[in-house]
């Protein structure tokens, strides 16, 4: 504590004969305002005023020896040297130390809230207890987010078996594109074949009897065509069969429709049982309860159309399986063309006789075959056309990935929802503060707890007048008032970038007008030695008042 110097000195005597002491009191400058002066022996000396006459009716005394008055002048000698010891030696220390009583212990303080609405089903923690970091402390009833998290994982399931079946008809799309383009090619080439045919037998017809061996020829050449075409009914079967897979797969997916559609009639009955249980009690308006029968009713509706396409699916199926035995019928009948076309070939090695007959039926065939060259055409352009489909198709998968990735982060954003159903601890300290009890219905942002952390340091409010020669760094001594007999030490750590009246909601502004100048205080932050602080961590607490003395030299 800061004291200042006091010095005693004595007047001359006046005319009357009267001493006078004089306390005079140096401006140290650095003194707080609740500095304290500690009064040091004052003398005063009194000479008591004779006059002539009485001085004569007094009788004459011998004169005394000296003794007394030296032994009280002695005294006061040795108190006098005794008092400016004592007040220099203070004034050495109050120059070089710095006090104030407007302290306080300042700590973290945590505040502990729910992120999201529930209901609290256990509360893990006690007033004043001790807690670590992520240690569990309030859990909420976590089934309407288990509830969530099923949903999403069940629009993930569908989502990907559309993406399943996507894919499925591209692939279909690309093996029909190459099937068609391979089917027109084909027959362009068969076209343009019967039309050097139908020429040939035109001059086989023209020329007799070679022109009957050319028709014998051309017969012949008919085979390879009417090979061709069970070729190509064999190439359809693959096709039909294919069509059966996506039907099949189609089926798939209206399976997983239904058990989506049926995982949200069983969250909707529950919630309509729920609301129903709230209604009786009084708790939600009837309009929530209707809305709730409303959700299941439209969750039933929605089961009801799933099994409905169930039906439908499994009767695409057996269309597409009808598809494949026409496909095998059309193959039969391709077969039977090329025993057709054998006969054909044996029935021209007779007609020889004919051949002036045929030359009409050979430049009809030729008309014949330029058309089947233009219709085969026609089924490139259209094969060409379906390589299109199959771009639309592919565009249809990659929108099924879309929402795939989409459905994904549905789930990740439910099962996060459900995470924040245990509530944990920020960060080490004691709990403080507890308001929140099992049954309780929280909303996001409702404190629950707080949670004062194990770091803590002293807020010490100086004059601005005193901060001339203190720095970070610089020793400190610290006296609590909850431990009186015991000195703490500490170290400047920081000052505050501003006044703390220039923190509070009104600030004062020097422009009004009415200005009156008063000394501002600035925070400056000490922190403990923790070497000082042994045996006291747990019974230090923010907010305790502290006596601070900061040495400056």
């Amino acid at each position: 504590m800061q004291r200042p110097n006091e010095e005693i000195n004595t007047a001359e005597l006046n005319g009357k004969g009267k001493g006078v002491a004089v306390l005079e009191k140096p401006n140290v400058g650095v003194a707080d305002v609740s500095d304290k002066i500690v009064p040091v022996a004052e003398t005063e000396t009194a000479i008591a005023p004779t006059t002539e006459t009485e001085q004569k009716q007094q009788p004459a005394e011998p004169p005394k020896k000296g003794g007394p008055n030296l032994l009280i002048l002695g005294i006061l000698g040795i108190g006098a040297i005794a008092a400016s010891t004592f007040g220099y030696r203070y004034w050495q220390y109050a120059s070089a130390h710095i006090e104030t009583e407007n302290a306080t212990v300042s700590g973290h303080i945590h505040q502990v809230s729910t992120r999201i609405n529930g209901t609290v089903s256990d509360v893990l923690v006690a007033d004043n207890q001790q807690v670590k970091q992520g240690q569990l402390l309030v859990k909420l009833d976590p089934r309407d987010y288990q509830v969530k998290v099923q949903l999403a994982q069940a629009a993930l399931e569908s989502a990907r078996r559309q993406a399943q079946a996507a894919e499925s008809s591209v692939s279909l799309a690309s093996q029909t594109n190459q099937g068609k383009t391979t089917q027109a090619q084909g027959d362009i080439s068969t076209a343009q074949a019967a039309i050097g045919t139908a020429q040939a037998a035109l001059r086989e017809a023209q020329a007799g009897v070679p022109a009957a061996e050319a028709i014998v020829a051309q017969e012949e050449a008919g085979v390879p065509a009417a090979q061709a075409k069970v070729t190509q009914a064999e190439s359809g079967i693959p096709q039909a069969e294919a069509r059966v897979r996506e039907a099949q797969a189609g089926v798939s997916g209206a399976q997983a429709r239904l058990a989506q559609a049926e995982a949200t009639v069983t969250k909707a009955k529950a919630d309509l049982q729920r609301y129903n249980e709230l209604f009786n009690e009084g708790a939600i308006a009837g309009q929530q309860l209707d809305a709730a029968r409303q959700a299941y009713d439209v969750a039933v509706a929605q089961k009801t159309a799933a099994q409905q396409g169930i039906e439908q699916a499994k009767a695409q199926v057996a269309q597409a399986q009808q598809g494949v035995a026409t496909a095998q019928a059309a193959l039969a009948e391709a077969k039977e063309g090329v025993n057709q076309a054998q006969a054909k070939v044996a029935q021209a090695k007779v007609g020889i006789a004919s051949a002036e007959a045929k030359v009409a039926q050979a430049q009809e065939g030729i008309t014949s075959a330029q058309s089947k060259l233009e219709a085969s055409k026609g089924g490139l352009q259209q094969a060409q056309a379906t390589g299109q489909q199959t771009q639309v198709n592919r565009s249809q998968y990659n929108a099924a990935l879309g929402a795939i990735a989409q459905s994904e982060a549905t789930l990740k954003d439910a099962q996060l929802q459900l995470s924040y159903t245990n509530i944990t601890a920020p960060a080490a300290g004691l709990i403080g503060r507890k308001s929140v009890e099992v049954g309780q219905r929280v909303q996001p942002g409702t404190p629950l707890m707080a949670i004062v952390s194990n770091e803590y340091w002293v807020t010490a409010n100086f004059k601005e007048t005193q901060l001339a020669n203190m720095k970070p760094g610089q020793k400190v001594e610290i006296k609590l008032d909850a431990f009186p007999n015991h000195q703490f030490e500490g170290r400047v750590d920081s000052f505050s970038p501003a006044s703390g009246s220039q923190f509070t909601l009104l600030p004062p502004d020097n422009a009004t007008g009415n200005f009156t100048k008063i000394v501002q205080r600035i925070p400056v932050k000490v922190v403990f030695i923790p070497e000082t602080v042994k045996g006291y961590e747990s019974r230090i607490a923010p907010g305790m008042s502290a006596v601070v003395n900061v040495e400056i030299k």
